[in-house]
C-alpha cells in the first residue's frame, strides 16, 4: 500500500469517527428538549378546544412547550388535580370561586394569569327595560354562594337594590339594605334561572345557562359591567403556589394572552365571552 492510500484511509477514519462524535455529542433535536406541561381544562365546545389549540401551537412554537390537555367532567376535579401533581396548571375557574375552593379544602393554588370573563345579564320576558319592573315583582337569581354573590352585585349595579358595603367575603339576600320597589327575590338553581323567566318579572342567568336556553344576549336588559366589582369573576390559569414561578409555566400564560387568542374569543363568542388580561376593572 502506497503512502497516498494510507493518507486516503486514514482521513476516512478521522471523517468517520468524527461524524459518529457529531451523532452522540452534537446538538439535541427539538422534540429532545421540548418540555411538556399538562393542561386542566373541562371538557368543553368546540370553540374552547379551538381556543386551546391555537394556544399550544404557539407555545410549541415560540416557547419549545408541548402542552398535554387532560379533560374532566365535574367543577370538583380540576383542582383536585392540580393539587395531587397529576396536572400542572388548570383553566376552568374564576377568583372567586378559587378563594372559595382554597378556604374549604386548605390548599394553596393560585392565579398565575387572567383569561376571560363571561358576564352574567339579567333577562326578561315581560320587560325591556329595568326602569319598567314593577313594585312587588319577583327576580329569581342563582343559589349557590358565588352565583349569587355575583347576582346580588348585578342587581346593586343596576339600581334595584343597595348592599351593605361593609359586607365581607360573598354577599347573599341577609346583606340587602335597600329595596325600594320591595322586589321578591328568589333563590333558585342556577340551571332554573333561564325556565323561571316565563313566571318572574326577570332573572339573573349565567352564560352558558343562556346558551343552553337558547336566549338572545341583544334581549338581556342589563349587562354585568366590567368593574372592580366584577375583578373576582375574571378566569384564571392556576397554578400551585409553590409552581407559580416556573418558567414554562409563564410562558404558557403568555401564549394565551395573544392578540390571536383575542380574535378566537371574539370570533366564536362575541360580546358572550371577553378577555380580561387585557382590560381594566375600574
Amino acid at each position: 500500500m502506497n503512502r497516498f492510500k494510507k493518507l486516503t484511509i486514514v482521513i476516512i477514519g478521522l471523517l468517520v469517527i468524527g461524524g459518529i462524535g457529531w451523532l452522540s455529542f452534537g446538538p439535541k433535536s427539538g422534540n429532545q428538549s421540548e418540555k411538556v406541561v399538562k393542561v386542566g381544562l373541562m371538557t368543553g365546545s368546540k370553540a374552547d378546544d379551538e381556543i386551546w389549540q391555537s394556544v399550544a401551537k404557539t407555545a410549541h412554537e415560540k416557547y419549545h412547550i408541548k402542552l398535554q390537555f387532560v379533560h374532566f367532567t365535574d367543577y370538583t376535579q380540576p383542582n383536585t388535580a392540580l393539587a395531587q401533581h397529576s396536572i400542572d396548571i388548570n383553566s376552568f375557574q374564576h377568583y372567586a370561586f378559587l378563594k372559595d375552593w382554597n378556604d374549604k379544602h386548605k390548599t394553596d393554588i393560585t392565579s398565575i394569569g387572567d383569561t376571560v370573563i363571561t358576564p352574567i345579564r339579567l333577562y326578561s320576558n315581560k320587560y325591556r327595560d329595568v326602569k319598567e319592573i314593577p313594585d312587588g315583582a319577583q327576580i329569581t337569581i342563582p343559589n349557590d354562594a358565588t352565583n349569587e354573590s355575583r347576582a346580588l352585585i348585578v342587581l346593586k349595579d343596576a339600581g334595584l337594590i343597595k348592599l351593605d358595603a361593609g359586607s365581607k367575603g360573598l354577599l347573599t339576600v341577609k346583606d340587602i339594605t335597600a329595596n325600594r320597589k320591595n322586589l321578591d327575590i328568589k333563590e333558585v338553581d342556577a340551571s332554573q334561572t333561564a325556565r323561571s323567566l316565563n313566571d318572574v318579572a326577570a332573572a339573573i342567568v349565567n352564560t352558558n345557562y343562556a346558551q343552553t336556553a337558547n336566549l338572545d344576549i341583544k334581549k338581556s336588559i342589563f349587562v354585568e359591567p366590567a368593574n372592580k366589582e366584577s375583578r373576582p369573576w375574571v378566569n384564571l390559569i392556576a397554578a400551585n403556589k409553590a409552581d407559580k414561578n416556573k418558567k414554562e409555566l409563564k410562558q404558557v400564560v403568555k401564549a394565551f394572552q395573544t392578540r390571536k387568542t383575542e380574535r378566537l374569543i371574539n370570533q366564536h363568542y362575541g360580546k358572550l365571552e371577553l378577555s380580561a388580561w387585557n382590560r381594566k376593572f375600574n
